[in-house]
């Protein structure tokens, strides 16, 4: 996976790193040469450049970059600004910080499908997120066992709990599902919220909007998760 991160702050840095630690190709962007030279020996590449400019944005590598993540968290203007930017550049998947809950609002308006708040979570949580295809969201419960949502794989839709065989084949746990309901923002904007189902059934039909939530030890759950 490549990816680009803009703003080298300390969650900026920090996801840059483990996304590289975890065998990623990182392009880490900062306005500041003093953050781009503390990292530029840590990471794939370290550029310094002014990521609301248009003209120097221009020359990064957008078509070859899987996602790209707006980490700016100290100026909500610039973060607005770059990631109106890296909308117009870039035709992949986008991520982008929220300070606070209007400029959250702000993102969805723009329509950002993902947006993180440092704050409340981690750079280890999100690299491995991001590092892991399927993944949706992870806990870590101790060094060796976590709860992980798992958007469901296509070769399980339609089948049951049960003919899946969670424990027997894989030696995890599904504990719930997640559904996605459409929901409207003050700018009428539709999204989409999280409605946990409680304690699924051993007769539980797996949809393809369906997201897992599965208990295991880590190794077992990133198996499953490669498995398809």
């Amino acid at each position: 996976m490549k990816y680009i991160v803009i703003g080298l702050g300390n969650f900026g840095l920090s996801l840059a790193e483990k996304l590289t630690k975890l065998g990623s190709e990182v392009i880490g962007v900062d306005n500041s040469m003093t953050k781009v030279e503390a990292v530029k020996e840590k990471i794939s590449y370290a550029i310094c450049l002014d990521a609301t400019d248009e003209y120097t944005m221009g020359g990064l590598p957008w078509k070859d970059t899987d996602i790209v993540i707006i980490a700016i968290g100290e100026d909500t203007g610039a973060n607005i600004m770059a990631t109106a930017m890296v909308k117009k550049l870039h035709p992949n998947r986008i991520i982008s910080r929220a300070i606070t809950p209007i400029h959250e609002t702000i993102l969805e308006a723009m329509d950002v499908e993902t947006i993180i708040h440092p704050e409340d979570e981690s750079a280890e949580r999100w690299a491995k997120k991001l590092s892991l295809k399927g993944m949706v969201d992870s806990f870590e419960l101790s060094i060796n066992y976590s709860i992980a949502e798992i958007a469901i794989p296509d070769k399980l839709v339609g089948k049951t709990i049960e003919q899946v065989g969670f424990r027997n084949n894989y030696n995890l746990v599904c504990v719930t599902i997640i559904k996605k309901i459409a929901d409207k923002n003050m700018f009428g904007k539709v999204k989409r919220i999280n409605q946990i189902q409680g304690v699924v059934n051993t007769d539980t039909v797996l949809e393809s909007a369906d997201i897992l939530v599965i208990y295991g030890e880590n190794e077992d759950i990133k198996r499953f998760i490669k498995q398809f």
